[in-house]
């Protein structure tokens, strides 16, 4: 039988140290003499006082460590637990939030989704805006960790890929995966306090550069303002591009820079092909802008860059509503969406390296069907990528593209019009935020969609943060047996 306490008792610790970032926010409300403050002081008590007593009770279950199903279950009941308990101060607070409406905005901020239900940002305590800053934050790191530790040791959508020693991706130098965890968020912090030191220098005011910081290199993208970045100028929003493509590399890459060699990064074939691909889009994004106003002009290019790297990113920021670009522009932001950043980064989406296996397996069908009796194998980076990893590639890609499906044809149901039950399906499931059309896309948000929708939607954000596959093995009859 199934041993729960070792999941339980962690999952308790992580509960009782969100309780413990509450202290920020209250610590905010309480120097700005705002009487918010008690609704984190109540929150924090209930949550630490929860995740404690967990804790205590599956203490005396802690082993040296979990079994593979162990593993599975915790990475699942983490991403569904830590939002109940993020969501409370939503819920007690000045939104004034449903229990939908707050966990729909915890789950958005935890996966780094960065939708959102509150209208009227700009006005809510200070202590509410850091705490969403907050929760998209740890969500960041906690989405690297589980990228670079536990994906390629659950064998999950190819990220075996990064342990195996084939493709040697963490290098002879790094240590093991603990220490490796642990240098990823000294590199987190230091890339959150450079991006918070140069929005102060561009103009923002330091709160507003604290917590657009932590949304920047979390790429999660929920902003302060309901305009987003349009509220700032443009020293702003070429920060946030810089900050936003740092995320969205490899985290494991900077700590190799740290071990003292940069090759690495500049031979990553992933990285490549990601800025490439940021590079292309945005030039014909810029060409479609300049072509459409007749005349060449700095604000068309930066506002294509932005939004080009926002949403392959996965970030959602926006500092204008392209949905009044015209038809080109929106078909572009849609796929791009769903390729994505790079693997072990903060990034989301299906993921650069998977659509590279993919197309290296298909040239080399192809070679085979001109030569049926040459032998040939894909490769990547020079290297011979495996039929494990290839059936794990595939097997993901079939299970998004059939949940992004189920998830448009539900939302449907809900009396959602085509546009926002696919572009919704689409931005939750690839953790994006922001959607198509005038309900959910770039000048709107979630708030006015129904309750069945955005428990469905917050379903698919969990889903797809943790690559479906890890959700649909807990959810087989075979995982459960002893």
């Amino acid at each position: 039988m199934l041993d729960l306490r070792p999941v339980g008792y962690v999952i308790g610790l992580l509960v009782a140290s969100l309780g413990l970032t509450m202290l920020a926010p209250l610590a905010v409300d309480l120097f700005n003499g705002n009487d918010h403050w008690f609704v984190f002081f109540e929150s924090m008590v209930i949550t630490i006082l929860t995740g404690g007593l967990i804790a205590m009770a599956c203490a005396n279950g802690v082993s040296e460590g979990l079994s593979l199903r162990q593993t599975f279950l915790l990475t699942s009941l983490v991403w569904l637990t830590l939002p109940v308990f993020g969501a409370i101060p939503f819920a007690l607070g000045a939104t004034g939030s449903s229990f939908t409406d707050a966990f729909f905005e915890a789950m958005s901020g935890l996966t780094t989704t960065g939708a959102t239900v509150l209208t009227g940002l700009e006005a809510l305590p200070e202590g509410l805006q850091l705490w969403r800053g907050i929760l998209q934050w740890l969500g960041g790191v906690g989405i690297v960790v589980v990228a670079m530790v536990f994906l390629p040791e659950l064998r999950v959508g190819g990220m075996q890929i990064f342990r195996s020693e084939g493709f040697d991706t963490s290098g002879k130098i790094l240590p093991r995966a603990g220490e490796i965890a642990k240098r990823i968020s000294y590199i987190y912090a230091g890339l959150t306090l450079a991006c918070m030191m140069f929005y102060s220098i561009m103009g923002m005011n330091g709160f507003d550069a604290v917590v657009h910081a932590m949304t920047t290199v979390s790429t999660g993208g929920m902003a302060n303002y309901d305009a987003s970045f349009a509220a700032f100028g443009p020293g702003v929003h070429y920060v946030a591009i810089v900050f936003m493509i740092l995320a969205a590399l490899p985290f494991v890459r900077f700590v190799q820079i740290l071990a003292g060699t940069a090759r690495p990064l500049f031979y990553d074939r992933q990285i490549h092909v990601f800025l490439l691909l940021i590079g292309l889009f945005v030039v014909l994004t810029t060409a479609w802008l300049w072509g459409r106003a007749g005349v060449m002009t700095e604000t068309a290019f930066r506002e294509a860059m932005f939004n080009v790297t926002s949403i392959m990113t996965g970030t959602g920021y926006a500092n204008a509503n392209y949905m009044l670009w015209g038809t080109f522009p929106v078909v572009v932001f849609f796929l791009i969406g769903l390729i994505g950043g790079c693997a072990g980064s903060t990034s989301c989406s299906v993921k650069v390296f998977r659509y590279q296996l993919v197309f290296a397996a298909i040239k080399t069908q192809i070679r085979q069907i001109h030569s049926p009796h040459g032998v040939f194998t894909p490769r990547y980076d020079g290297r011979p990528i495996s039929e494990d990893v290839l059936n794990s590639v595939i097997a993901f890609l079939v299970a998004f593209i059939l949940s992004l499906g189920v998830t448009a044809v539900l939302l449907g149901l809900t009396g959602l019009d085509f546009i926002t039950s696919v572009s919704g399906a689409a931005a939750a499931l690839a953790n994006i935020g922001p959607g198509l059309g005038l309900e959910i896309g770039p000048a709107g948000n979630y708030a006015n969609i129904n309750d069945t929708a955005k428990w469905i939607l917050a379903i698919a954000m969990f889903v797809g943060r943790l690559e479906i596959m890890v959700v649909l093995t807990i959810l087989t009859i075979k995982f459960w047996r002893s």
